[in-house]
């Protein structure tokens, strides 16, 4: 394998909403206020690299903010955020009253158990992995930017550090936080290496 084919992931998580809820789906939009921070991560990211987002405006919005000159891919509906189904927009107090043993077991045991019509832990895992595989694919050794949410970039570090889903929960996601990812080789399984986690240029 050469260098060549190495693709580099830069992902970031987007601009804060302020919800106190669980937001999945909802498209709540980014406070993008913070222009000195918007113009850090510019500024860190690779030039060259392209830019693909979530189709949620605010993963949309954050990667028109920090994007500049860079190339722009079409969004992408499978990098959005966990669908909390029944859940989304309630706070965890609200459904911990109604249903303690399932939001228990739905955060502290992730894996098939899912909110009311909403996703399981590994649905989200094989809809974003789908999505990271087709985009590596097509820019094979580019750096990529992707701009999405905190679940979607857990699914990401989680199997390129071979984590457990427990293990991958207890990193910490900030909004504007870089976590940089590579892939070189044509083995999704394999091929993977872990850089800067969570970071804030």
């Amino acid at each position: 394998m050469s260098e060549s084919d190495l693709t580099r992931l830069f992902l970031i998580r987007h601009g804060p909403t302020h919800a106190k809820t669980m937001v999945g789906w909802s498209d709540l939009p980014a406070d993008l206020s913070d222009t000195a921070a918007l113009a850090r991560l510019h500024d860190y990211l690779p030039q060259e690299a392209v830019v693909v987002s979530s189709d949620l405006s605010r993963a949309r919005d954050t990667a028109s903010a920090i994007g500049g000159a860079r190339e722009r891919l079409a969004d992408h509906r499978d990098l959005r955020e966990i669908h909390f189904g029944a859940w989304e927009l309630r706070s965890w107090a609200e459904i911990d009253a109604e249903s303690p043993d399932h939001i228990r077991a739905y955060w502290e045991t992730p894996g098939d158990v899912r909110p009311p019509g909403g996703e399981s832990w590994n649905e989200v895992c094989a809809r974003v992995d789908r999505a990271i595989n087709a985009l590596i694919a097509q820019h094979r050794g580019r750096n990529l930017i992707v701009v999405g949410h905190f679940g979607q970039i857990l699914t990401q570090i989680q199997r390129a550090a071979r984590l457990t889903a427990e293990e991958a929960f207890s990193h910490r996601i900030d909004n504007l936080s870089v976590t940089e990812l590579s892939h070189q080789g044509l083995d999704w399984d394999r091929g993977w290496s872990s850089g800067r986690i969570n970071h804030i240029p």
